[in-house]
């Protein structure tokens, strides 16, 4: 996987959620069309290949959740 910080959004908050369920957002992924998406890492595990496959920017943040 490869991981950058290129996002218009570089870093997550305690208020930012999973697209696809309730959890704590782990990964910002943005599509080659300028769409975010956020995901928990259970759900990002899911589709990941998917992504990249797409050409999405995958954003880890390593900082603390403010």
């Amino acid at each position: 996987m490869t991981t950058t910080a290129t996002s218009a959004t570089t870093t997550l908050t305690a208020a930012d959620r999973c697209d696809r369920c309730s959890a704590a957002a782990k990964v910002i992924a943005v599509l080659p069309s300028g769409s975010e998406l956020l995901f928990c890492k259970h759900h990002f595990a899911e589709h990941e290949a998917g992504l990249v496959k797409s050409g999405a920017t995958i954003t880890e943040p390593t900082a603390e959740l403010v």
